[in-house]
Formats: structure tokens, C-alpha cells, sequence
């Protein structure tokens, strides 16, 4: 009897990490589940995007762009905010209930007859399983490229399977340190990982330490190195262009550019300085691609910029009768907290703010209260449904020295009660921190069902 969504769904959840109990990452376990699949992973040209902050951005306007360039395109990004169906999608359409039911179930049967004769040390985990139904949905779908984010790090991950035609990697920064290394070369060698031999990776210059780690793992495979410096804006008006909004009065990123000898209008609903250089990254490796057999012409990367959708990074929502304006932002480490503040004293400079926030134990508490709750009037401590997530009041310990008024709710439903009372109707209410605070809230604010979590 063919097996439910929801049942695949509870079944995927209940896998839980790679790294729980006496699991270490190991790729051989990967690459012998999709042997068993016969290889889908070699039948999809790919691009592979890893990095700290920014891939799921660079990667979601790389796909659109590539969509709008008239290919049936794969964006693969992870977690997700409310479904999990939001993990694969092909040209900006989710992967179906059933599909991704019979999927599962497929894969779930090459899994524990693995495991059953061996071949396996133990059943593959949620990642895992979740990325072979990835490479076996977009393989037999015909996707003509998968745009392929990167999970955690790069090296071992469970995405490094792939053949990319080329690499990104984005902006690098502490994050993950348990799994990754304690400082920023360690984690840069992590996610060179993804490089091949020979082959073409688009990055930016960055942190001194990361420039030089990430230098030497090109130079001992003999990578060739792509930067994307060209693509960003330039410095002249820049600032001015950076702050116009559309005709909604939501903010926008939008500059001229040069692509392909022809000057475009970069028109962006990503907005803030920090998403200049993930497009950049877009850009260049939209140009590179036309290296690889793909016809990406000017009009085209025009279109798929101005036509990408990503939720939760900077999404502003317009003020309703319940809620001011709201943005939804996961800015769960401390260069994301940054990228927020400079975000947020961008485009509300005199507006009263009032904060929604929690976060996960393992992540930078204090240093990421140390850099936004200064700016808000109110901040609403509040904890996400997993058993990572630090508490209210380890939060609020974490951010005492702050000076904020500081409000501890228990949950996310109550949270946002508690901010619709506290909220300046002229002011702006702010969620951030973990994506699984900011996936609640949002599927609370639009109405939809609740965030399935691992």
C-alpha cells in the first residue's frame, strides 16, 4: 500500500542529524545509497553553493535567473521555513505531496535493504535521505540544472556527491563550530571542500584568514578562481540606488550593472548591503554558465533578479489591522545579526522597533543580543518547538547587560499576542533570530499550517 505524505513526512522528521548518537559524517554512505538509485547525482549538470551567510540567497536568484533563461531549473536549499516540500523545488514550484510520498517511499526501500545486507552501517539520516530523494526527483523530472545548496559546511556533506559544472562559495564566518573547526581557516578548508579539481569556483574577496585558506585549496587542486568584484555596484550612487523602494513602498536593491558587455538594472526584492555581494556571486556564475552549454543572455538575468523569491531574508510584510509593518529576517548568527542591524538602520532609521527573537543554544547568544536588541524599544524572548533551541530565560540572561527591556513568552503564538499589543502602529515590528522561529511566525502571520521540524 503506497505509504502517506504525512507518514513520509513523520518518518523523514524522526531520523534526526547526521551527528546523533555515534554518527559521524561519512560521504562512502551517501555515495552507496545512490548507487543503489544508479547514480541520479551524475545525470544533473549543477552548480554547488556553500558558505557561512548568503548561499540560500545567491542560490535562489541563480535559479531564477536560470529559469527565466527558459530552463526547467532545481533549487535544492535547506531547512526550510514552514513545509518541508519548500527543500525542493523546480522553477519555484514545490515538490508535490505525492511525489515526494512516492519518493521517499523508493528510497526508503533501496535504505533498508542496505542496511539489511550490509552495505549499510546504519539507515541513512534526514539529510541524507532528503537529498537522494533531491537528486532522484530532479534526475527523472528532466531538471536541465540543479542549483544545490550546501547543508552544513562542504567537504563531507551530503550535497558533495555531485558533479558541479562549477562552485560558489559566499561570504564565510564562525558558524558550526562544533562540526566545522574553531576558527575561520579551519572552516574555509571546510567549505573548499566542495571544489574540484580543475574545475571553476566564483567567490569574493573576504576575511584575510579565509581569503588565504581558501587560496591555498585552490592552488593545490589547481581550481581556477572566478571572482565576482565585477559584478558588484558601483561605488558612485550606489548609496542612493540602495534605498529606493517600489511602488508598494517595500525596499528594493537596484543599481546598474554591466553582464556580457551590456549595462542591466539590477532590480532586487533581497535587499540590503549585504545581499550586493550575493548577487554578484548570481551574476557571475549566470555568465560562467554561458562556458557551460547554457544561453544566459542580459534580459534574462534582468528578469530572473527582479523575479526571485526568497522568503524570510529582510521580507518585508506591509502593516495590516492586527500587525505593523513587519520584517521577517533569520539572522541566527552574529555576521547575520550585523547584516540586520545595517539593514534595518537602512530603512527605518526613525522608526520605532519592536523585536521578536529567539535562537538555538549552540549559536552565538549574547554576541547576537549584543548587536541588535540596543536597537529595539521592546524585545520578546521567545523559544522555538525543537530541543536545541535555547530557553526564554537563557536568552534573557545571555542579553541582560544590554539595557533592553527584555519580555520573556514561552512560545512563538504568544510572542506575537504579546507584540501586537507592545507595537507602535507607526513603528516596525521585527522577527528574527532562528529560522525556526522566524518559519512559525510566519506561517502564523499568513495562516498557514504549522512549521514541520526536525
Amino acid at each position: 500500500m503506497p505509504i502517506s505524505y504525512e507518514s513520509a513526512v513523520s518518518r523523514l522528521l524522526a531520523l534526526g542529524h547526521e551527528l546523533s548518537g555515534d554518527r559521524k559524517f561519512d560521504l562512502a554512505h551517501m555515495r552507496t545509497l545512490v548507487q543503489a538509485l544508479g547514480n541520479p547525482q551524475h545525470r544533473l549538470p549543477s552548480v554547488l553553493i556553500a558558505g557561512t551567510n548568503g548561499k540560500g540567497s545567491t542560490a535562489a536568484t541563480l535559479a531564477s535567473i536560470v529559469q527565466a533563461a527558459g530552463y526547467r531549473t532545481g533549487l535544492y536549499t535547506s531547512p526550510h521555513l514552514v513545509d518541508i516540500n519548500e527543500r525542493i523545488q523546480i522553477n519555484q514550484e514545490q515538490i508535490s505531496n505525492v511525489e515526494f510520498a512516492e519518493i521517499y517511499d523508493r528510497i526508503e526501500q533501496a535504505a533498508q535493504h542496505l542496511v539489511q545486507v550490509g552495505k549499510l552501517p546504519w539507515h541513512p539520516s534526514f539529510f541524507e535521505m532528503l537529498t537522494a530523494m533531491m537528486f532522484e526527483y530532479f534526475a527523472s523530472t528532466a531538471v536541465e540544472l540543479a542549483v544545490l545548496e550546501v547543508g552544513m559546511g562542504g567537504r563531507l556533506d551530503a550535497t558533495n556527491i555531485a558533479d558541479p559544472c562549477l562552485s560558489v562559495i559566499t561570504d564565510i564566518d564562525f558558524d558550526h563550530q562544533k562540526f566545522l573547526g574553531n576558527t575561520l581557516p579551519q572552516i574555509a578548508r571546510e567549505k573548499a571542500g566542495i571544489l574540484r579539481p580543475s574545475g571553476v569556483v566564483v567567490l569574493l574577496p573576504q576575511h584575510p584568514q579565509v581569503n588565504d585558506a581558501l587560496g591555498e585549496a585552490i592552488l593545490n587542486i589547481n581550481a581556477r578562481p572566478l571572482s565576482a568584484v565585477k559584478h558588484m555596484p558601483p561605488v558612485t550612487g550606489h548609496a542612493e540606488n540602495n534605498h529606493l523602494q517600489d511602488s508598494s513602498h517595500l525596499p528594493r536593491n537596484r543599481f546598474p550593472v554591466e553582464y556580457m558587455g551590456t549595462e542591466i538594472m539590477v532590480d532586487s526584492p533581497l535587499v540590503g548591503r549585504h545581499q550586493l555581494r550575493n548577487l554578484a556571486l548570481a551574476i557571475t556564475a549566470a555568465e560562467q554558465l554561458n562556458n557551460f552549454g547554457f544561453r544566459i543572455r542580459p534580459e534574462h538575468v534582468e528578469a530572473g533578479i527582479r523575479n526571485t523569491d526568497w522568503r524570510a531574508r529582510f521580507q518585508v510584510m506591509p502593516p495590516t489591522a492586527d500587525f505593523p509593518e513587519t520584517v521577517l529576517d533569520v539572522a541566527h548568527n552574529p555576521a547575520g545579526a550585523w547584516a540586520l542591524r545595517s539593514a534595518l538602520s537602512t530603512f527605518y532609521e526613525d522608526r520605532r522597533l519592536t523585536f521578536v527573537f529567539g535562537v538555538m543554544r549552540d549559536k552565538a547568544v549574547q554576541e547576537i543580543a549584543e548587536i541588535l536588541f540596543p536597537m529595539a524599544e521592546h524585545v520578546i524572548v521567545t523559544r522555538a518547538d525543537s530541543p536545541r533551541a535555547a530557553s526564554v530565560d537563557e536568552i534573557a540572561a545571555a542579553a541582560a547587560h544590554t539595557g533592553t527591556d527584555i519580555i520573556p513568552i514561552a512560545n512563538v503564538h504568544d510572542a506575537l499576542e504579546r507584540a501586537r499589543e507592545l507595537a507602535d502602529k507607526k513603528g516596525v515590528l521585527v522577527i528574527t533570530g532562528s529560522i525556526y522561529i522566524v518559519g512559525t511566525a510566519l506561517a502564523l502571520l499568513t495562516r498557514t499550517p504549522a512549521r514541520q521540524t526536525v
